[in-house]
């Protein structure tokens, strides 16, 4: 079988751009993006893409209309499809057996018993999502139950992508991991990547292992994460430089410069869940203290998000009460509109709890996207929000069309995002714009170069 069709179900930050690159680099593909959410598919159609991604837009729109398509007709996309990936969310589980650490697989679970039941023939099906070890296993198992005679590959193909450099990370892959059963089934797959991916960067193991491997490597970026910001705590209190530090341990070529950057805190879909899902696959496999080793990574950055908001209340004189703060960003990192698991979102709610009020701006994040977050982190299960945690962000959260414009009056400026504009704005006028001391807490040390002392601020930053 050549693949001549392909079909991905689900259109999110992961569906969308893949699929985009695959019919761009293979226009003998005919590829259909299908969701049940018409209005996600209807921004897929529209002017306006419903993710940023730089360089997304221009493949996007030269490839829609002539092999590749966004549709809500699922079944129609997988009768017709050669091979079917599976790209839908799977968040962390919020109830039930595995609560706050097992991953979510109901959307999987349901694509897999939608492609049993439509499926005409033989279909190969990739996971895309980020899935546990040996989902697979019971993807293959709902398939094989399909009652027309259809029959099934499954294969791993788990996505390595950064947000913000998602385009660059596709069309210039460290490396594609492809796990199967089949040699041919594999084979197929290599083939659509080949188109463009040098044959050394495939990488082709079983099933298990290609589960695995995207853990764990999420698993290690984010322990590096972590490590630098345990280290930042360190250095703040014996007054060395994180950087400085960073910069030193970064040259042991052991080691490496990257993911050494302090913050505030990681944030993003992938790695605090699938660190967790990691933490439940080792408790349920029997091995506590691997459990608790993982755990602590997620802790730090926790400690991490609650050591900056207990510095910005410690340094305005103990209290934040009824203050203006400024909130520049709200995405997880620069060149996404993407929030989930932003820093922003808990360092926001701590701010709020202690009765500040925020104005935020950010570039790409849309306000409605910023109160869902609030909404969600101030609910207290399913119980919902309180009447008076729905006061907090109805009179307490304002929103700004820029910089200066969320600075204007404010306390203090916390920058929560490293967008590169934040770093040429005119800080004098801002200076003379604020209450004083003018107070500046710097997440991302973005502005640690633009010697706001010397412009009047108090400027604090991570780790030094």
């Amino acid at each position: 079988m050549s693949v001549s069709k392909i079909c991905c179900i689900g259109a999110g930050y992961v569906g969308g751009p893949t699929m985009a690159m695959i019919a761009h680099k293979c226009p003998n593909i005919d590829v259909k993006v299908v969701d049940i959410n018409e209005t996600r598919i209807a921004q897929w159609n529209s002017d306006t893409l419903p993710i940023y991604e730089p360089g997304l837009d221009e493949i996007v729109k030269g490839c829609r209309g002539k092999n590749l398509t966004f549709t809500t007709e699922i079944d129609a996309a997988i009768k017709e499809a050669d091979m079917i990936f599976i790209s839908v969310n799977t968040p962390t589980k919020t109830f039930g057996v595995g609560a706050g650490r097992a991953a979510n697989l109901e959307y999987v679970e349901k694509c897999a018993r939608r492609i049993a039941e439509v499926a005409e023939g033989h279909k190969i099906v990739v996971e895309k999502s980020t899935l546990p070890v040996r989902t697979a296993e019971a993807v293959k198992r709902i398939l094989s139950n399909a009652s027309n005679g259809s029959t099934f590959d499954v294969l791993s193909n788990p996505e390595f992508l950064a947000e913000g450099t998602a385009i660059e990370d596709l069309l210039d892959p460290d490396r594609v991991l492809i796990g199967g059963e089949r040699k041919e089934a594999i084979q197929e797959l290599v083939d659509v990547y080949a188109h463009w991916v040098p044959t050394d960067r495939i990488l082709t193991t079983n099933l298990w292992s290609s589960e695995l491997s995207k853990l764990t490597a999420n698993a290690f970026l984010a322990q590096r994460v972590s490590s630098i910001n345990a280290i930042s705590a360190l250095c703040e209190a014996t007054e060395a430089d994180v950087d400085e530090v960073a910069a030193a341990i970064g040259t042991d070529s052991r080691i490496g410069p990257k993911f050494l950057k302090a913050s505030v805190g990681f944030g993003g879909s992938c790695f605090q869940k699938d660190i967790l899902n990691l933490v439940y696959l080792c408790e349920y496999f029997g091995l506590p203290e691997v459990a608790q080793y993982w755990e602590q990574v997620v802790r730090m950055n926790d400690y991490q998000k609650e050591r900056f908001v207990s510095r910005m209340v410690r340094t305005m004189f103990n209290t934040v009460s009824d203050k203006k703060i400024a909130i520049w960003g709200f995405a997880f990192k620069k060149d996404t509109n993407d929030t989930r698991e932003s820093a922003a979102i808990y360092v926001v709610r701590d701010l709020l709890l202690e009765k500040a009020r925020v104005c935020i701006y950010d570039p790409q994040v849309t306000k409605q996207q910023v109160i869902q977050e609030l909404e969600y982190v101030l609910s207290e299960g399913d119980n919902g929000i309180s009447p008076a945690k729905r006061e907090l962000i109805d009179n307490h959260v304002t929103f700004a069309s820029s910089c200066e414009e969320a600075s204007s009056d404010a306390h203090a400026i916390a920058v929560l995002t490293e967008w590169d504009e934040f770093a040429e704005v005119d800080f004098g006028k801002i200076y003379d714009s604020m209450k004083k001391p003018a107070f500046v807490f710097d997440g991302r040390n973005r502005l640690k170069q633009k010697n706001l002392v010397d412009s009047g601020f108090e400027y604090h930053g991570i780790g030094f």
